[in-house]
């Protein structure tokens, strides 16, 4: 399986970042993208690529509401040359993008649409703009394989999306098995239903991960974190599909009192609804060999990429360095030892 951490994007931090996660490890990190938030994800690739030789990036998630396709695939195919195939775009409907320019996650039709005409360039075909042909002309220049894109997916109408269109998906539905089985299935279903061979889209998923002795530090730490992922579940036109009836509501709830200008706070407000239980399904928490059987049963139903999302903001310092600390020196090391990836 592939192990991949996640990272923000901050000023004259990208290298040191990618030192540190290749020498720890990891396969991947991937850097988040919110343009009034953090720095450019996109710049951060390409710098960190100059420090690392196996180290893989991608983006989690960018998305085609503020980036046209034919700009998202230019940048995203420039960085793949700079970083000598390394890169793996990652898209989504867009959250904290557009909740700070006043607009809404992207509708599913538009998204479709542009997702297509994203896949199309990076596949160096021509989409039909206004009468014209439009293509990214340079990319007979180019050395590295295409750009795979991944689909950061919640729902039923974005999984059947992706299955059809994307090469890779990653799932944000928690880390509960059954709820996570079910996506599985869904997108299996719907590349068969594509005529697409089977394999022909590879699975990952978002993983909240509290690694630490103490159960209810771990879920502190992770708390922000875990309300993020639950929000994604609650966006608009969402129906709570594959979700347990005890956890609709909290997902709901969740939904309804999210703030995000509170985005990833452990002591955000919304977090007051997230239950000891609730926590323990929707994410990885405990100990490190607890950690490493529950990673270990999620990837026997069929992921070979994990996204792990570790202590978010607000935490204790202390705690978080712990945790971290847990997942580099003995849940990845594990992992590794029972699957090589």
């Amino acid at each position: 399986m592939e192990l991949w951490s996640t990272r923000t994007p901050e000023v004259r931090t990208a290298e040191g970042q990618a030192e540190r996660a290749e020498l720890a490890g990891w396969d991947g990190i991937t850097f988040t993208d919110s343009q009034n938030l953090v720095g450019d994800p996109f710049v951060a690739v390409a710098l960190a690529s100059r420090v690392t030789e196996r180290l893989r990036f991608a983006t989690a998630v960018t998305n085609l509401a503020t980036r046209h396709p034919a700009a998202l695939a230019n940048v995203a195919v420039t960085v793949q040359e700079e970083s000598g195939g390394r890169f793996l775009l990652g898209v989504g409907r867009g959250d904290t993008a557009l909740f700070h320019l006043g607009r809404t996650p992207m509708p599913v039709a538009p998204f479709g649409e542009r997702l297509q005409e994203l896949q199309t360039y990076l596949r160096g075909g021509s989409v039909e703009l206004n009468g014209f042909a439009s293509r990214l002309r340079w990319l007979d220049r180019t050395r590295e394989a295409k750009v795979p894109l991944d689909v950061a997916a919640s729902g039923p109408k974005v999984i059947d999306l992706a299955a059809r269109v994307a090469d890779r998906i990653t799932f944000a539905v928690g880390a509960d098995p059954d709820r996570l089985a079910w996506a599985i299935e869904l997108a299996r279903s719907a590349v068969a239903d594509a005529g697409r061979e089977p394999g022909a889209v590879a699975f990952g998923a978002y993983v909240n991960i509290g690694c630490h002795p103490d159960a209810e530090t771990a879920r502190s730490l992770i708390a922000g974190g875990v309300a993020a992922f639950a929000h994604f579940s609650s966006m608009p036109g969402s129906t709570g599909a594959g979700l347990a009836e005890r956890d609709k509501a909290v997902v709901a709830e969740v939904g309804h009192r999210y703030d995000s200008h509170q985005h990833l706070r452990n002591d955000a407000a919304h977090t007051d609804v997230l239950e000891p239980d609730f926590v323990d399904r929707f994410a990885v928490v405990g100990k490190p060999d607890r950690c490493v059987e529950r990673l270990e049963g999620l990837a026997r139903l069929g992921l070979d990429r994990f996204v792990l999302t570790g202590p978010t903001f607000g935490g204790d310092r202390e705690a978080s360095r712990l945790a971290d600390r847990l997942v580099r020196t003995e849940v990845l090391p594990a992992l590794r030892e029972a699957a090589p990836a």
